[in-house]
């Protein structure tokens, strides 16, 4: 009777560690919990390993869109973009959170991150700068909604920064046209920036200066286009004789 109990107390200690080699090498490992890959996410942050941090963000993005995680992700996602300077996505990451939580009390961080995005898309000035304008507008708009905030005072100093960079493209395509003798091209773009950009002081002061230049010489080419003119129907009056 003993023997059989010690048999049977053998065979179920067996059975168990069956069951137990059964789920370490045939099943699944358990997965991590949402707050542990949000965690995980965080902790790339820290080590500057932003490509890990975005795999970890759009993890729980992706496949727990209802955790309350997941709203926390959306934003250190944006911020893993920006952090590893692809401000590309990092705007249209910030954007899509502002659509999505456009009462969220991250909003004015959201917009002044999404105009930061934007602005340093900017690199050359022989570039299109369409985007340093898209970035004015969310910098006025956080001035002008939230202006209380600590971002919303941040403002300013980066909507000075875009009229700054706004006016010396400005100037940059007015000396092209000058370049090309297009002097009345020119002086329009001049005046443009002494109208529009007043408050970007060295770039107005300088259009004005240039601007006047430019005025003089094409005056001065319209009235040697004229007396050419002139001359010409004279010519071709005798000619005609």
């Amino acid at each position: 009777m003993r023997k059989l109990l010690l048999m049977g107390v053998l065979a179920c200690s067996l059975f168990l560690n069956g069951c137990a080699f059964i789920d370490e090498y045939f099943l699944p490992p358990p997965e991590d919990t949402v707050q542990e890959v949000f965690e995980a996410g965080n902790e790339a942050l820290r080590d500057k390993d932003y490509g890990k941090a975005v795999t970890y963000f759009n993890r729980i993005k992706e496949e727990h869109p209802f955790s309350p995680y997941a709203i926390r992700s959306e934003l250190a996602l944006a911020d893993a973009h920006f952090l590893d300077e692809e401000y590309w996505m990092a705007a249209e990451a910030y954007r899509d959170f502002e659509t999505l939580h456009p009462r969220h009390e991250a909003i004015p961080y959201v917009l002044y991150q999404l105009g930061m995005s934007l602005k340093n898309t900017y690199t050359s000035i022989d570039r299109s700068a369409t985007e340093v304008k898209e970035a004015l507008e969310y910098f006025t708009r956080l001035q002008q909604e939230y202006p209380d905030t600590e971002h919303g005072m941040k403002a300013a100093e980066q909507i000075a920064a875009c009229r700054k960079t706004l006016a010396q493209r400005e100037i940059f395509i007015a000396n092209v046209f000058w370049g090309m003798e297009n002097y009345q091209a020119a002086y329009s773009r001049f005046q443009h920036v002494v109208q529009t950009y007043p408050d970007a002081k060295e770039e107005a002061d300088y259009a004005r200066t240039k601007g006047e230049a430019a005025y003089l010489k094409f005056r001065q080419w319209q009235a040697q286009a004229i007396r050419e003119h002139q001359e010409g129907s004279w010519k071709d009056w005798f000619s005609w004789l």
